[in-house]
């Protein structure tokens, strides 16, 4: 009896694996799990702005947000001079990179629609554009560097259990208290699962050497 429980429910948990694993694409959060110990990682919640099953995936964490204000970061752009909005920590891959997000309602050239009416920005023009047209923080947001991950890799930790995927949404990745992000999300997810026995934690990540993604800012 207990060899078949024990079945069932290593069935019951790769099923919700593979199902979870399915489920990644652009546009989706990785809502870390409770038990994910990497201090890089823990307690984010990830934004996918690119993914490829055979390239790897790339990520901006939208819940770490600096003190630092944009003029700061962008002393040469005269357009970020009076910008008091902080800089957020996209992830620990390449942190002289950056890249930022606009809720817009119509498509800006050269951007890349990542779901919805929110496009990613990784031109050095189109950036400059956006802080000249005063787009405000509840609609905009600069990150300095990404998460990354290599061909296989997010699968495997999203097996492991490490992230839980949910589609994103514009007010979260512009919600303007970053740190009740996570919480409230971890708790989403605590009321859609069953209860399941408690696994061990989990490692610092990655294993896998990280994919290196660097969007030029021209």
């Amino acid at each position: 009896m207990v060899a078949r429980l024990l079945a069932a429910f290593v069935f019951l948990a790769c099923a919700l694996g593979f199902a979870q694993t399915d489920d990644l694409a652009v546009g989706r959060f990785l809502v870390a799990s409770r038990d994910l110990g990497d201090p890089n990682f823990a307690k984010t919640v990830i934004l996918l702005v690119h993914y490829s099953e055979g390239q790897g995936a790339v990520g901006l964490v939208v819940n770490r947000a600096t003190d630092v204000p944009i003029s700061r970061v962008f002393q040469d752009l005269k357009e970020a001079k009076s910008r008091k909005d902080p800089v957020y920590v996209g992830g620990p891959v390449e942190l002289n990179t950056v890249m930022a997000l606009l809720k817009t309602a119509s498509k800006p050239e050269n951007s890349t629609r990542v779901f919805n009416d929110v496009f990613l920005i990784s031109n050095r023009d189109l950036l400059k554009a956006t802080l000249a047209s005063g787009a405000e923080s509840s609609v905009f947001h600069a990150y300095v560097g990404y998460a990354g991950w290599g061909a296989g890799q997010l699968e495997h930790e999203v097996d492991l259990g490490a992230w839980h995927i949910m589609p994103a949404d514009a007010a979260t990745v512009f919600h303007s208290d970053p740190d009740s992000v996570w919480p409230r999300l971890i708790g989403r997810t605590e009321t859609q699962v069953a209860r399941v026995p408690r696994i061990p934690r989990i490692p610092c990540l990655p294993c896998i050497p990280p994919l290196i993604y660097t969007p030029p800012l021209r």
